[in-house]
């Protein structure tokens, strides 16, 4: 078991910010609150090591320009710094969007249990508005609509848009609150947290969309910013269709490998040439579209359910020995890892009940993402699956509603975001070469947009920051401790990188 010792605490807060403080609407209250802590426990990065925290909620206005309306109570989780030599918190985020960060923070403590990072910093990680233990958080379908398929993460076009809305905005206490989940108001929130947290300026790091709401941040409060590690990045300058595609096509290219990985194992259900593997995949995985497969636990498995399957292995080399074996059971009538591979994915557990981290990504993005029509998305729908086939199940493309449709506000984040900052610090953007989920390139730009360094990863997964490499985080401290940058061209690997 990994353990922190600590003694809960109350937390006296910074100033806020001239920018928040002179805005006239109330704010100092939220910025000058104290912060009461009980002591908690999570599960680290190894589910059999428990890490001991400080569990708390901070409360901010759910719209800011009306504070003295409804209130959010946003739950808050740290691990306090190990040694007497502290700097301050290390505020991260898992990604998503929707991902609640409490967990995320717990993982990181313990990855980092012999790191400097968890001696002189506090890690801090909190579940944004709408998500994990945060109130209101949303609940949008129900757990029989989640096993029938509602929210599959493989599937660009639904249909019955506003009843969806109208679940939505009840879970969370009306369509008001359905206006402030995007990620410029948690970017506000933030800057709360990091005010109550006692904190004169920001450490931060972010994964995937984490990479998203810190450089949001960076955009709204520049001179709040000490530090920003942006890992798995998402480029700033790239629209929803631009970035659908790009992360399909990163899909697309890690499946081949995967599949090269398969063929060298020998007796590969998807072949010994990677160069026929989709068009292999396809034949041992359309037949579920119309005939879904019946698994030992009395659940069907379908098309969409491999999908997210192989979407969720995908996201680390680590994974494809799992997903190997799953598609040689699967070829012979069994289904059981896949499915398994499927509820990991989606936030399912063993005793049926799903988190809402799937409904979180859907309001997230609702606020965040361009709109479209249902030619539009039918557009979309193809240019991904012609950028990522073997995830085409070979049925025809239908115009269905964009499930943001019927949203009470239109988007609020705007592309390109963070560009042309002034006054920011220097920031480390760590971006993993064989990323399937946010490809090198958007990490190249978003240093470019940010005017920071890059740290240059070769490896097969979604991002560094967990990956426990000795590389990746004497960079990362040395950043982060010492505001140190890596030298230009600067470049670890990953355990089983080539080269």
């Amino acid at each position: 078991m990994v353990s922190v010792v600590f003694v809960a605490t109350a937390c006296a807060p910074a100033a806020p910010p001239p920018s928040e403080a002179s805005e006239g609407g109330g704010l100092e209250r939220f910025y000058e609150q104290r912060l009461d802590l009980e002591p908690c426990e999570l599960p680290g990065h190894v589910p059999e090591n428990v890490i001991v925290g400080e569990c708390g909620h901070v409360e901010v206005p759910l719209d800011y320009e009306d504070p003295d309306a409804a209130l959010a109570q946003i739950a808050v989780f740290r691990v306090p710094a190990r040694g007497d030599a502290r700097i301050g918190s290390l505020v991260v985020n898992p990604g998503g969007p929707g991902f609640p960060g409490v967990g995320y923070a717990a993982q990181l403590a313990d990855v980092w249990v012999d790191n400097a990072l968890t001696e002189r910093f506090d890690i801090v990680g909190f579940d944004p508005r709408g998500t994990g233990a945060t109130v209101p958080a949303l609940d949008c379908y129900s757990d029989a609509e989640r096993d029938a398929g509602a929210g599959s993460a493989s599937q660009l076009s639904y249909s019955g848009v506003r009843p969806l809305v109208e679940a939505c905005a009840e879970s969370v206490g009306g369509e008001e609150a359905l206006a402030h989940l995007g990620t410029r108001d948690v970017a506000r929130d933030m800057d709360v947290i990091r005010a109550v947290l006692g904190d004169t300026s920001l450490s931060f790091a972010g994964s995937s969309y984490g990479t998203r709401l810190g450089a949001v941040y960076a955009e709204m409060y520049p001179e709040n910013v000490r530090a920003l590690v942006l890992d798995g990045a998402l480029d700033p300058h790239a629209t929803t269709l631009e970035r659908r595609v790009q992360q399909w096509a990163g899909f697309q290219e890690s499946f081949e490998q995967f599949a090269a990985f398969c063929a060298q194992q020998g007796a590969c259900v998807i072949g010994d040439d990677p160069a026929t593997a989709t068009e292999e995949y396809q034949q041992l995985t359309r037949p579920l579209v119309d005939s879904p497969l019946l698994t030992t636990s009395g659940r069907e498995l379908t098309f969409a359910d491999v999908s997210d399957a192989m979407v969720t292995g995908l996201y680390s080399s680590a994974t494809w020995p799992v997903m190997s074996q799953g598609l040689f059971e699967l070829a012979q009538g069994d289904g059981t890892i896949m499915l398994g591979l499927r509820d990991f994915y989606l936030g399912r557990t063993p005793e049926g009940t799903y988190d809402n981290s799937t409904e979180a990504t859907l309001a997230i993005n609702c606020l965040d993402e361009d709109r479209f029509t249902p030619a539009e998305l039918a557009e979309l729908e193809r240019a991904a699956l012609d950028a990522a086939p073997f995830l085409d199940p070979g049925t025809p493309i239908l115009e269905t509603s964009d499930l943001c449709e019927g949203w009470p506000v239109e988007p609020t984040l705007g592309f390109p975001y963070a560009d042309g900052i002034r006054g920011l610090p220097p920031t480390l953007t760590v971006s993993v070469t064989g990323d399937p989920a946010t490809p090198h390139a958007g990490g190249i730009r978003l240093a470019e947009t940010l005017g920071g360094s890059l740290l240059t990863v070769e490896g097969d997964q979604h991002g560094a920051l967990l990956a426990a490499n000795n590389c990746v985080e004497a960079a990362v401290a040395a950043y982060l401790i010492d505001l140190e940058v890596p030298a230009r061209d600067a470049e670890c690997a990953l355990a089983g990188a080539d080269g």
